[in-house]
């Protein structure tokens, strides 16, 4: 019987060889790490700055409100103060009875009477 023997071809690197790199200096690290920080920074500011010229935030969402009615009918024992509240909700009334006022021209409320506002 013959005997089998397996050899192996030795295992030569290829090419050019690096030497290992040597070891950072831990005050270069931590140079590194500041100077990134910093620059992370920097960008996030200008970014904002840039965010703000051109018009503010865009994440929040407007508010939006129902249009107000544009008319209303009068009941009984309604005042200017009242529908100037129906007409206008969340603002401030006088300047809408100063308007209802000057377009009346001093006449009465009349139950069942349409009052209109332009706002």
């Amino acid at each position: 019987m013959a005997a089998v023997t397996i050899t192996r071809a030795p295992r030569y690197r290829t090419g050019p060889t690096t030497p290992p790199r040597p070891r950072m200096a831990r005050a270069v690290y931590v140079r590194r790490r500041i100077a990134a920080a910093l620059l992370g920074i920097a960008l996030v500011l200008v970014m904002a700055q840039a965010g703000a010229a051109l018009g503010g935030s865009t994440l929040a969402a407007p508010e939006r409100r129902p249009a107000p009615p544009a008319h209303t009918v009068v009941r009984p024992g309604d005042s200017l103060w009242s529908i100037a509240t129906r007409l206008a909700p969340g603002e401030d009334p006088r300047p809408v009875v100063d308007a209802l006022e000057s377009a009346r021209h001093g006449a009465p409320l009349v139950p069942g009477e349409s009052v209109e506002w332009g706002g």
